[in-house]
Formats: C-alpha cells, sequence, structure tokens
C-alpha cells in the first residue's frame, strides 16, 4: 500500500503496478484500460508517493509475474547488480535529482544502464518535465555499427523509407534514389513491403543489396518483415543485411506479434552467421510503440508507458544496430492528440536511451489523431535537441503505402541545419566523393548525368 495526503485528502495506491499507472500523464490509452488518475489531484499526489519508492523495491516487486512472463524473467535474470550499486541507495525522487545532476555525465551513465530497470526508468520518467527528459536523454551516449557507425555526438541519422503501395521496384528505386541525393539513409534503407511473398521479399532484398555494393554505400538495408519470413530468406541465401521485428513488452503481447525471445535469438544468430557487417555485429532492428499490450489485451493492468519501457529490456538483450517507437502510428486510441504524442516520444526516447539502446523516433500520427505537422515539427526539434540516434525519412512526409504521416526527407536538412548535426561519418564521406554534398555537408545542385539518375533511368529501361 502506497499513500499521500494532497489538500487535507488521503490516496491510497494499492500496488506499485496501480502507484505508477496513476502517477503517469494523462493519455487516452490508459483511460481505455481504466488504469489512469481520476483527476490531476489525485495523479500528483500518486508522483508524490513514488518519488519516495526505493529503487530497490522495482526488483522485489514485480508489475508482471516472473513465473507467467518471459520478460519478467528477462529483466530480473539480466539485471546487473554490479552496474546498480552506485544507484542503489536512491529512491525514485532522488533518482531523478541525480540524473540531472553533474555527477551523472555520460561516461556514469554507461556505467550505470545495465543496473536500471525498464520499471525504474520508467518510474522516474513520470516525475520529470519535458525539459528533464530532453537533458538526461542528451547525456546518453549508444554507439553501434554495422556498415557505419550510429549514435556519435553530433550526429543524426536518418532511415530512408521508400515504401510503395504496390512493392513496385521501380516506385522504390526512385523514392531511394531521391532520398540518397537529400542525403539520407545512413540509419539503415529500410522497406516495409505491402506483400509477404517470399519470391517479393526476395526481389526487394536483392534490389537494396545490388544499389548498396555497385554504388560501395557504407549503410545497411532491411525489409521489415516477420522475422519467421527472414529466417526462411537467410536460409535460401538471400542478402540480408539486419533482422527486423516489433517487439512489445509483455510475453502475452509478443505472443500476439508470433514471436518469443528463443525465435529473436535464432535469428539474431542466423544474421550474425552471413558475417555482412564490414565494422561491427549490430544485426538487429526493433520498432515499438505505446499501445501495443493494450491493443492485444496483454497489458496485465500496467500503463502503456511502463509497458512500452519492458519492450526495452527485450531489445537491450539483442543489442540492436537501430531501434524506433512509432510513436503516433497506432492512432488516438492510445495517444489521443499532439500534446500526448509530444510527450510520449520524449519518455519512449529518454527511457530507451538510459537504459542503453539506440533509440530513434517515428514522429508521427495517423490522419484521424488530434494532430498536424506543426506538432510534429515540435517533437523532431525536442527529440533532436534530445540527442536522437535517427529519424524516419518519407518522401513528402506522407507515406503512401502505410497511410500516416511521418517525417520527411526536408525535415531531415531543417533539423540538421537547425543544430548543426552531421551524417554518420562514414556515410557523410560517401556523400562528399559522390558529389551529393560538399565539403561542409551542404546538398549539391544534382547534375543530370549523376551517377544515380543514371543508374536509375537504367533501371527504367
Amino acid at each position: 500500500m502506497y499513500q499521500a495526503t494532497l489538500s487535507r485528502r488521503s490516496y491510497r495506491f494499492n500496488d506499485l503496478r496501480q502507484l505508477l499507472a496513476k502517477a503517469s500523464p494523462a493519455r487516452s490509452g490508459d483511460y481505455l484500460a481504466e488504469v489512469a488518475a481520476d483527476s490531476a489531484e489525485e495523479r500528483m499526489a500518486a508522483r508524490i508517493a513514488l518519488a519516495d519508492v526505493p529503487l530497490k523495491t522495482f526488483l522485489q516487486q514485480l508489475l508482471v509475474p516472473y513465473e507467467h512472463d518471459e520478460v519478467t524473467r528477462l529483466i530480473v535474470d539480466s539485471h546487473d547488480a554490479l552496474a546498480f550499486a552506485p544507484i542503489s541507495h536512491l529512491t525514485v525522487g532522488d533518482f531523478r535529482d541525480w540524473l540531472l545532476s553533474e555527477q551523472a555525465d555520460s561516461a556514469m551513465l554507461a556505467r550505470v544502464a545495465a543496473g536500471i530497470t525498464p520499471e525504474m526508468a520508467a518510474a522516474v520518467s513520470k516525475l520529470m518535465r519535458n525539459q528533464d527528459l530532453i537533458l538526461v536523454a542528451k547525456k546518453c551516449r549508444v554507439i553501434t555499427r554495422f556498415r557505419n557507425t550510429l549514435g556519435l555526438p553530433g550526429r543524426l541519422s536518418v532511415r530512408l523509407q521508400p515504401n510503395h503501395p504496390t512493392d513496385s521496384l521501380q516506385g522504390i528505386a526512385a523514392s531511394m534514389l531521391d532520398g540518397l541525393l537529400y542525403g539520407c539513409g545512413d540509419a539503415v534503407v529500410g522497406i516495409n513491403p505491402a506483400s509477404d511473398s517470399l519470391p517479393l521479399l526476395e526481389k526487394l532484398n536483392y534490389m537494396l543489396d545490388d544499389v548498396i555494393q555497385r554504388f560501395a554505400i557504407p549503410t545497411q538495408s532491411c525489409v521489415l518483415t516477420h522475422v519467421t519470413n527472414t529466417l526462411r530468406l537467410m536460409e535460401r541465401g538471400v542478402p540480408v543485411d539486419l533482422v527486423f521485428q516489433s517487439i512489445a513488452g509483455t510475453e502475452a503481447a509478443n505472443q500476439g506479434f508470433g514471436i518469443n525471445l528463443a525465435l529473436l535469438a535464432e535469428a539474431q544468430q542466423a544474421a550474425l552467421s552471413l558475417n555482412r557487417g564490414t565494422l561491427g555485429n549490430n544485426v538487429m532492428y526493433f520498432e515499438t510503440g505505446q499501445g501495443s499490450c493494450l491493443s492485444s489485451n496483454a497489458h496485465h493492468g500496467v500503463d502503456q508507458q511502463t509497458c512500452e519501457a519492458r519492450a526495452y529490456a527485450v531489445a537491450r538483450h539483442f543489442s540492436p544496430l537501430l531501434i524506433n517507437t512509432v510513436v503516433g502510428f497506432i492512432g488516438p486510441e492510445y495517444l489521443y492528440d499532439g500534446k500526448q504524442i509530444i510527450r510520449a516520444g520524449l519518455e519512449d526516447h529518454f527511457c530507451g536511451k538510459l537504459l542503453g539502446l539506440p533509440l530513434g523516433c517515428d514522429v508521427c500520427y495517423t490522419n484521424h489523431a488530434e494532430a498536424d505537422q506543426d506538432d510534429m515539427d515540435t517533437l523532431l526539434t525536442l527529440l533532436a535537441t534530445g540527442g536522437l540516434t535517427f529519424l524516419i525519412g518519407v518522401p513528402g512526409a506522407d507515406d503512401i503505402m502505410l497511410n500516416y504521416q511521418s517525417t520527411s526527407f526536408h525535415d531531415a536538412l531543417y533539423i540538421r541545419e537547425l543544430l548543426g548535426l552531421k551524417h554518420a561519418p562514414e556515410f557523410a564521406d560517401w556523400l562528399t566523393k559522390m558529389q551529393i554534398t560538399d565539403e561542409r555537408g551542404q546538398l549539391r545542385d544534382t547534375a543530370a548525368n549523376h551517377p544515380l539518375l543514371l543508374a536509375l533511368q537504367g533501371e527504367r529501361r
């Protein structure tokens, strides 16, 4: 039992699960799950009580039973007590103060990351203002490698997302060329296929590999199909760089995705055996999003933001090259408007970086949400200020296959110019070599006889 008194009224919270849910900022998904605070006063009372909870409590009182959930078992069994030692004496409120202090610099945050559980990260985020989330995330340094180096300070990468509603190879190639000539694609060239046809998935993988190899582009490709399809492709000898999978924060929700930890481990080992990375062996790419556990009725009464943080434990176990939250993609049932989407994006970024993950974000919304592109401009700017690893690049910001609004190649130009952010170093050198950018990293005017344009014309013939 946890309690706090506010305005001469005493509020009681039955357990840690309820306390965390009541302390969460208001969002439609928690109201849908009937776990949200009934009033702003109750929310504040929950935060006051949560601030006094020792961090050690999260190792003793589990939100989802150990015997029923493999994600819980992963969190408990992989906890690093030595890394936890420097902060083990703190309460959640003390932890917030420590994270904002000069003592918690980048090196110290890296040392304690393995000792922080997702529930600890979620709890402290509930006590933080937006500026707190941005400042701490900025201090976290997470660097990964495959064919280039991602996550270095002062750098921001872009996933080039050339989706097409009929998986037209020519349409995808045109969008890919467009993105490359805008300097996008250093995080990954990643296609969401409209079909699960293995022959088509093969063609997409071979096409991406051909472009990357032909022009010696220091980047990686990914066809974002189900992990079981990717395993079958690798068995056929198809050139697979990264293994993709959507993941969630409970075993039951992951079962809804058709996965478990053993399957992800099998796929990781298969990808590692291909030895396709030139600089590193981070071969996994994960996507998450608040509301996935609730949408599959697999949240165990846990609020959606804490469930999201638990998904990061799954990702952390497999040392991914990339992970991003598709923050506004699931819809207004879970994040109703721009304000909720912005807050959720900052929470996800903070929790992921704090746990040692290369967190990116699909800064996005669906057309039936109470949000618009101005809200996305705000979230993009805040995330990039906080050291975002990568964002999504879609032609015109309008994904014509997935039917949602994301960020464009032009948005990447805006945020790089605003904050002086550069590409991944190896990709930056390639852009200069290909005369796409000048020595300062500024885009050049592309001539009609540019090799990439000539290659596309050849594909069309």
